[in-house]
């Protein structure tokens, strides 16, 4: 670190990243690498820079960096931007490293695809480094932004307007944390300026075309009303995941991930927010969604499942059938897909079952699971024979892509059975921090491993238990 940065004073950002790192579950004397995502604007390099400046301060030697740009390939000179990070970083010995978004880019909606190659870029990394976490520069501006765009979209109470949470858990295997969350920009740009160093600016953060541009230039600077409604929704959010994950633990039955039933008590109290919410999400695993249904779907469930009156309705690709027993939900028999799994690869098959192929031959993966043995093991567990008889019909099944005698070069032997298991959309790419109590209940539901544990104390998360 140059002389005059090791003579400056304490700064806000070092400060925030002095406690960031306090929060750790380390004994202090095991070393562990976070990884930074650092883009070269001013949030990233900001946070790169205090990072190691509470580091080499601090004397936290428990701790080291490393840094890696994303390459969007999006611009001509993103490239010469990468370059320059990689600069900035070897100045400072931090190992730097550099991830390119290869292949065609979609003609919409690039933003958001942008941003889950980003993060899968991201986590690829963070794999391979064994990192106790990776961290962005998200600040306070960012987070009032996020709200304010969904206020726009949202009821009052929805769990969205809690905004980005301080830590994401992406693809199940590497947490996101964003130390700067509490931090305005203009605070992090005067940290910069006071250690001599500048940032780039990329020029989609001034492109109108943008919802988010749109928004900060209409906000004017004032984020205080949506800081107001993030404290208080961020909680709200944190407690009803707490609520739900009681009630999914007590009150829903999951039979081998093709069927669910849900307690006539949780089914009667559908107007409560925290048992709609249970409910939904239940829905969304069976139905193989990645989101909850929307306003209009969760009103005529409510008003069908309170109704007090047997029979079926279909909402979401999936059956509710109302019985004495509680309400059952399973998968609608249509519209079922049929994939390839290559060797060596791994497939989810129509949003509910990842299917891992470890065999040198290629799979077909579709419907037409149904056997007798099945049949009867859902009937052993308590499902009902008629619903069984429905629910089995959107099993799955696999068969080598090549029969054996149409390879008579091949070996006779059929390829290994693959490995397969539940697929929960709603939370295996993305799952904020405030609903890991939720997301843990619904992964002990259908027969997965609890999700990973943040690498860090925070008031959102320590209440969940992780043994």
């Amino acid at each position: 670190m140059p002389a005059e940065a090791d003579r400056a004073a304490p700064h806000a950002a070092v400060e925030a990243a002095k406690q960031f790192l306090s929060t750790f579950k380390t004994t202090g004397k095991t070393p562990g690498l976070i990884l930074v995502a650092v883009s070269g604007g001013s949030d990233s390099k900001g946070l790169l820079l205090a990072l190691h400046e509470a580091i080499m301060r601090g004397g936290l030697s428990a701790f080291s960096l490393s840094a890696c740009t994303i390459d969007h390939a999006l611009r001509p000179e993103s490239a010469d931007e990468a370059r320059a990070v990689a600069a900035f970083c070897a100045e400072r010995g931090i190992r730097h490293s550099v991830r390119r978004w290869q292949g065609e880019k979609p003609a919409t909606g690039i933003q958001a695809a942008a941003r889950a190659v980003r993060y899968s870029l991201l986590a690829d990394a963070a794999q391979e480094m064994a990192a106790l976490c990776l961290v962005t520069g998200h600040t306070a501006d960012d987070q009032a932004e996020t709200i304010t765009m969904r206020q726009g979209r949202s009821e009052p109470d929805a769990p969205g307007l809690a905004g980005m949470a301080a830590g994401v858990l992406v693809d199940r295997r590497a947490w996101v944390l964003r130390p700067f969350l509490s931090l305005r920009r203009a605070e992090i740009r005067d940290y910069l300026k006071a250690r001599g160093e500048g940032w780039l600016d990329d020029p989609s953060n001034s492109n109108s075309s943008f919802e988010r541009v749109r928004v900060r230039h209409s906000m004017g600077g004032d984020i205080r009303a949506a800081m107001d409604v993030f404290v208080d929704a961020g909680e709200a959010r944190r407690r009803s995941s707490e609520r739900a994950a009681s009630l999914l633990g007590t009150q829903v039955t999951v039979f081998e991930g093709l069927a669910a039933r849900l307690d006539r008590a949780l089914v009667a109290d559908m107007a409560n927010p925290d048992c709609r919410r249970a409910v939904l999400a239940v829905t969304a695993v069976i139905g193989g969604r990645p989101y909850l249904a929307g306003r209009e779907t969760a009103r005529r469930l409510t008003a069908f499942l309170t109704g007090g009156e047997g029979g079926r309705m279909t909402a979401g690709r999936v059956v509710f059938d109302v019985r004495r027993s509680g309400a059952y939900l399973y998968r609608e028999a249509r519209d079922l897909p049929e994939i390839v799994v290559q060797p060596g690869q791994k497939e989810i098959w129509d949003g509910r079952f990842l299917v891992a192929n470890d065999s040198p031959e290629s799979i077909v993966v579709g419907a037409g699971g149904e056997t007798a043995e099945l049949r009867a093991r859902l009937i052993a567990a308590g499902l009902p024979e008629p619903v069984t008889k429905r629910a089995v019909k959107s099993a799955l099944t696999w068969a080598p892509a090549q029969p054996p005698e149409e390879r008579p070069d091949a070996p006779l032997s059929l390829p290994s059975t693959p490995r397969i298991e539940s697929s929960i959309s709603l939370y295996d790419t993305f799952l904020p921090c405030f609903d890991l109590m939720m997301a843990n209940s619904i992964a002990t539901l259908f027969g997965r491993d609890r999700y990973l544990a943040p690498p860090v104390h925070d008031v959102l998360t320590e209440k969940t238990a992780w043994a």
